[in-house]
This record gives structure tokens, C-alpha cells and sequence, in this order.
């Protein structure tokens, strides 16, 4: 029945993590027959079962559960051949959801030689809309877990194809995530090929795409600010955040002359 294998899914991460810790007297407990059960589950019939395995997996990645091994021999190949070309619609996108999840949690090296490739790929699909779209709303969490040199050499040219993607939910999505790419390139791509493409996202014919994209104006901006300076900085979860100097800190009537100055700029604009 597919609720009892849903069930038994969910409990897989806890009694990884029991397992984990007591590995003295369970070596090799997880490997042998908890994790052949998450692989064999992500191409289960019944999609629930599917998602379960899927949440596993994320969970068990994140705790650092599974062994580098098993994630290059037994997940990746498996989630690869889930987003091939010749896939079943259904899960190829149920793979590059997983696949981009993935990526902020698996090591550079993994995610650069094992499944940039295979986004590459997918961003160009012309297929299926909802794969795009995917690979579009992650494109910033890719950037960072491949690091700048392969973000220029390989995933900017892509992110320029869907910047100019017919379907407007494409570039919306590219512009919502704009700063998190330009953050991970140099100064000079940032300025010469960056600039160029986000003055067309905010010129663009389609409201909604040119809404986000002036959204995104002030964080884009930020990127090109001196972090040691300005003090900004991109937290864990991809978000703008300020980090107050030591003035800040160590002066009250700083800060809140501060305060009053910011409280009038805004309510003059």
C-alpha cells in the first residue's frame, strides 16, 4: 500500500539519526538497508511515496547522514536519469526540484562535476515550461554552491537565455533572484553584462516581470557596494542583510540619529 511505504519514508530520518548515534553497535546499519530503500523510493509508481523520499533524502543531506559515496554512486546517478531528456514529464520535474535542493547541502565539487551539467541542460528545455521555471527560481542558490569562476563560464550565458524566455513567469523569476546572482560574479561582469540584462528585465513588456525586477533594484544595487564599508552582506538563506559597525554599536545616540535621519529620507521620498 502506498500510505505504508509514505509511513515508513518519514521515519527514516529518525532512525538514521539513532542509528548515527549510536554507530558503535550499528556500523553499517544505515548503508546496508535504510538508504537502499530512500533510492529505490525516488522512482517509486505512486508520487506521494515520491515526495516522501524526496524529503528524506533532503533531510538526511542535511544532517550529513549519507556517506559522499553513496551520494555520487547511488543518488546522483539516480536523480540524473530521473532528468533526462527522455524522462517522463512527472518526474523530470520532480528530479530538478530535488537536484536544486540539493545543491545548497552536497559539496562544490559534487554539485560542479556531477549535476551542473545536467542544469545547464535543463535551463534550455524546451520541453517543458515547469522545468525552466525550477531551474530559474533556484538559478541563485546554484551560483553560490558552484562559486564564481563556473557562475561566469557556464551558468551566466543561461541565465541570459531565460532572462529573455518567451514566458513571462521565466524572467519574473530571474529578476526575483537577480542579486543572488550578481553577488556571486566579479565587478567587472557585473557591470558589463549584468547591468545591461537588468535594465531589460525592468524596460520589460510584461508588468509583473518589470514589478520584481524593481523590487530587486535595491539589492541589485547593493552588489556593487565595498561589504567591508557598507557593511552588507548575503546571509545563509540568500537574503540582504547590514551589519552594524562598531560606531553603530557603541554609540546609542549614533544609531538613533540614524534612525531619525533614515525615518526622514523615507517619509520625504
Amino acid at each position: 500500500e502506498p500510505t505504508v511505504r509514505t509511513e515508513l519514508m518519514e521515519q527514516i530520518p529518525p532512525i538514521a539519526i539513532f542509528l548515527q548515534e549510536s554507530r558503535p553497535k550499528f556500523p553499517t546499519a544505515f548503508f546496508e538497508y535504510l538508504m537502499p530503500i530512500v533510492v529505490r523510493y525516488l522512482t517509486d509508481v505512486n508520487n506521494q511515496v515520491r515526495k516522501a523520499g524526496q524529503e528524506a533524502l533532503l533531510i538526511l543531506l542535511e544532517q550529513d547522514l549519507v556517506a559522499q559515496s553513496d551520494i555520487e554512486n547511488k543518488v546522483c546517478p539516480i536523480l540524473l536519469d530521473l532528468s533526462a531528456p527522455d524522462s517522463d514529464d512527472e518526474y523530470k520535474v520532480e528530479a530538478v526540484n530535488v537536484i536544486c535542493k540539493m545543491a545548497s547541502v552536497l559539496s562544490r565539487t559534487t554539485v560542479e562535476h556531477m549535476l551542473l551539467p545536467r542544469f545547464c541542460e535543463l535551463c534550455s528545455d524546451g520541453k517543458l515550461f515547469q522545468v525552466r521555471k525550477i531551474c530559474a527560481a533556484n538559478f541563485g542558490d546554484i551560483c553560490n554552491a558552484v562559486g564564481q569562476e563556473a557562475t561566469e563560464r557556464l551558468l551566466i550565458p543561461k541565465f541570459f537565455e531565460l532572462c529573455s524566455d518567451s514566458v513571462w513567469g521565466m524572467r519574473k523569476a530571474c529578476a526575483e533572484c537577480f542579486m543572488a546572482v550578481s553577488y556571486t560574479t566579479s565587478p567587472e561582469v557585473r557591470r558589463s553584462k549584468l547591468s545591461p540584462l537588468f535594465i531589460s528585465l525592468i524596460s520589460d513588456t510584461c508588468r509583473w516581470v518589470r514589478q520584481a525586477a524593481f523590487q530587486s533594484l535595491g539589492p541589485f544595487i547593493s552588489t556593487f557596494a565595498n561589504p567591508s564599508s557598507a557593511g552588507l552582506y548575503i546571509r545563509e538563506d540568500g537574503t540582504l542583510s547590514i551589519r552594524p559597525s562598531r560606531q553603530d554599536v557603541n554609540s546609542n545616540s549614533y544609531q538613533q540619529s540614524n534612525n531619525i535621519t533614515l525615518m526622514s529620507s523615507s517619509t520625504n521620498a
